[in-house]
């Protein structure tokens, strides 16, 4: 095959990679319905805020879903104005979101949710050729590039994130970016050739805007200076005048570059600690798991390979448990073969470097990711989406092994041959069912389900439904959104007018801003019990604090299970007298 032939067999197959991952992307896109923190990405990119919806009081469904009504005279700076008051994320991929989903027409009102999710679909579509570039970049290899697109397109966890209203998919993109300028400049460094001035301005922009994304991004940037670090000890340790050089000096231009565009969001990072929002993360008593972490991020880092059918909310153990197995033997099967092709590519200059290059990159960020957990008390494994950080070195560095892995013929006990490509297009089929397997949500547990709550609620409430929780911050709000957007697709998808859920009344519990106690919240629920009238169904959902229900009068049904959908619940019923 000659040179132009190749070229275009190369530019055909990322072309299939792209539609694949493009369809796996799409297909279900609005499956499930939004959870807190995509209602999150919604409110806040339509320039509204959480605030508007009462507190202590009884309130239907259009009023909780008010927040979600695009509003005329909304602008960025509203988007950031509320974002700034009341999350702790910066703002770029909520102005991003602001601006997009103006393109698409409102549903009975409210935002479109596949225009929400799109954005982050689209983004991590783009992130398919991207880490092909990135591939071919970092082991001058064409075939590692095409491995790294095909394994993304169907990578579970990049599916499961893409079909997220969030911005991880975006900060997967400045990842990428950041790790392809440590590329091409370490690479001028064994040449003792200088970083371009453009790409050195490049490289400190994007790492800037990596932050103004997601402040993890900063893990990012720790990992690639521990990178460089290495680098530097290696040669240094031979010739330590060489770190003075031109070629050093403009890494460390980008260093102090990349500092400047951070500290911007000092202020913010250090009202991050111990906030509400992210109180859960710290939550997690590791006294008596300290080995938790570790599986966890196990999990998650073979899921971006992997993900056979485990959700246990919708599937029979057995599945579960028969997909364990099948996943354990698939992967001890797989060492010597990966181990075979990492001795190969070391025998390549280039090679050898990237996967040094990864590889350092990876455990640093690993690491990091553990010291925060172990040593600020801080669990950023509780959330398979954290993991982004690492996620396209993950993908990248096991590419570069494929393709040694692709070379290789030997022959098995039974001496037959074969051939590393088999094992190869195998490990990508395997993919492939993960990627089918996220698109069907029969993997990832995502947070609070409410489409798994709302059928229980319809099919056991014959009365007027009432739903309380107690509330901290939107996060609250919006699992009680949840609810509400999915009893309105029921009354939808079953044409009824009547259905009681579609006029069920809300109630947010909330705290006393001094005592921290919900006495007064409680007092107020307790008072309007009395005055609603009965019969009606009364749901305690995450209630997390204590309320006597029985002078009311309203009675336990122990009938309905207490777990649905990650949401705990209690139904009382509340009738005439007592």
């Amino acid at each position: 095959m000659n040179p132009k032939q190749r070229h275009w067999l190369h530019f055909g197959l990322l072309v299939l990679w792209i539609a694949l991952g493009a369809i796996l992307r799409l297909s279900r896109l609005v499956s499930l319905p939004p959870w807190t923190d995509e209602f999150a990405t919604m409110v806040f990119s339509l320039g509204n805020s959480f605030q508007t919806v009462p507190l202590n009081q009884w309130i239907s469904s259009d009023i909780l879903l008010y927040p979600l009504h695009p509003v005329a005279d909304s602008d960025i700076s509203s988007v950031v104005n509320y974002l700034s008051q009341e999350s702790t994320h910066p703002p770029i991929y909520f102005v991003l979101t602001h601006l997009w989903i103006k393109v698409f027409l409102t549903d009975d009102g409210l935002v479109s949710l596949w225009g929400a999710r799109s954005l982050s679909a689209l983004s991590g579509i783009a992130a398919i050729p991207s880490l092909y570039a990135l591939g071919y970049w970092a082991f001058g290899s064409r075939l590692v590039g095409q491995i790294a697109a095909a394994m993304m397109a169907v990578s579970p966890y990049g599916i499961f994130l893409a079909q997220d209203a969030r911005h991880y998919t975006l900060a997967i993109l400045w990842v990428i970016a950041s790790l392809s300028c440590l590329v091409v400049a370490i690479q001028g460094i064994h040449r003792e050739e200088p970083l371009s001035v453009g790409m050195g301005l490049v490289w400190v922009g994007v790492n800037s805007l990596g932050i103004a994304t997601h402040y993890f991004f900063s893990l990012t940037l720790f990992s690639e200076g521990v990178v460089l670090l290495t680098q530097a000890w290696h040669q240094g340790r031979k010739y330590p005048q060489i770190l003075v050089r031109s070629h050093w000096r403009r890494i460390y231009g980008v260093a102090l570059g990349t500092l400047v565009g951070g500290l911007v969001w000092l202020p913010a990072l250090s009202s991050i600690y111990g906030s509400e929002p992210t109180a859960w993360i710290a939550d997690g008593d590791l006294t008596g798991e300290w080995l938790a972490p570790i599986g966890r991020l196990f999990i998650w880092g073979l899921s971006m390979i992997v993900l056979l059918p485990t959700a246990t909310t919708v599937l029979p153990i057995w599945i579960v448990v028969i997909s364990g197995i099948v996943t354990v033997v698939f992967v001890v099967s797989l060492i010597p073969r990966l181990a075979n092709g990492w001795k190969l590519q070391q025998h390549f200059s280039d090679r050898r470097l990237a996967l040094q290059i990864l590889s350092v990159y990876l455990g640093s960020a690993i690491a990091l990711v553990l010291g925060i957990t172990y040593g600020l008390s801080m669990d950023l494994t509780l959330g398979a989406r954290f993991q982004f950080v690492y996620f396209p070195a993950v993908i990248l560095l096991f590419a570069g092994i494929l393709a040694g892995v692709w070379h290789q013929v030997t022959f098995d006990s039974a001496s037959r041959l074969k051939h590393g490509k088999a094992i190869v297009v195998m490990i990508w089929l395997m993919g492939l069912m993960g990627g089918f397997t996220a698109i069907g949500n029969l993997g990832y547990l995502q947070n609070h389900r409410p489409d798994l709550l709302a059928p229980v609620i319809q099919e056991a409430s014959q009365s007027p439904v009432f739903i309380a929780t107690t509330h901290k911050h939107h996060g609250q709000t919006g699992r009680l959104m949840g609810l509400a957007w999915e009893f309105k697709r029921l009354s939808d998808r079953n044409n009824s007018e009547t259905d009681r859920t579609t006029s069920a009344q809300f109630f947010l519990a909330d705290r006393d801003p001094q005592t921290r106690t919900y006495t007064d919240a409680i007092a107020r629920l307790q008072n309007t019990l009395t005055e609603l009238p009965r019969p009606f169904d009364l749901w305690l959902v995450d209630f997390r604090t204590k309320v006597d229900l029985d002078a009311q009068p309203c009675f336990r049904d122990r009938s309905y299970g207490s777990w649905a959908g990650e949401y705990k619940y209690k139904l009382y019923r509340c009738r005439v007298g007592k």
